[in-house]
């Protein structure tokens, strides 16, 4: 559990400096543009680089959403088809959960490789494009990480939500 709670950590972390660092670059892009001449395409880099770092905190937080119970589900309708059906829904959806961002994170991983071999670079930034395709590969493995710790119990990503009304 010190290796979850140091992702956590290192993700929160990760979070909260790319925020402020586009909220930052995007404060002196506006200044830029008033002041406006050359000085202002110097900054020209800026847009991109923030649509970069969007995908990139997009990312890296949806695991932190997924264990504390912040995706979209209908509740109630679980519970009841759970207690109806006798069936073990939480499981199943996690073990769903787990093999769909499996799945996903290899599709991502082939799609960076692919790119990466391939040597494109950004317009404005001139750096590699295949940094676009690996903020969904690591997403999406930090999600199938919490799918798999709430499957065995380690992580309980259902206790903030709502059962029955």
């Amino acid at each position: 559990m010190k290796a979850l709670d140091f992702i956590r950590t290192a993700e929160r972390f990760a979070a909260v400096t790319i925020f402020l660092l586009m909220v930052g670059l995007y404060c002196v892009n506006v200044f830029a543009r008033q002041v406006g001449g050359t000085f202002a395409s110097e900054f020209a880099w800026v847009e991109e680089a923030v649509r970069l770092m969007s995908l990139f905190l997009v990312f890296l937080t949806v695991g932190l959403a997924l264990e504390r119970g912040r995706h979209a589900g209908v509740h109630t309708w679980r519970e009841r088809i759970a207690s109806a059906t006798g069936l073990p829904l939480r499981r199943i959806i996690d073990a769903v959960g787990f093999v769909f961002c499996i799945y996903l994170m290899w599709l991502g991983y082939q799609m960076t490789a692919f790119v990466y071999g391939m040597g494109q670079k950004s317009p404005t930034l001139n750096v590699p494009v295949f940094w676009i395709y690996l903020a969904p590969t690591i997403g999406f493995a930090l999600m199938a990480l919490r799918y798999a710790l709430s499957f065995f119990g380690l992580i309980d990503r259902f206790a903030g939500q709502a059962t029955e009304e």
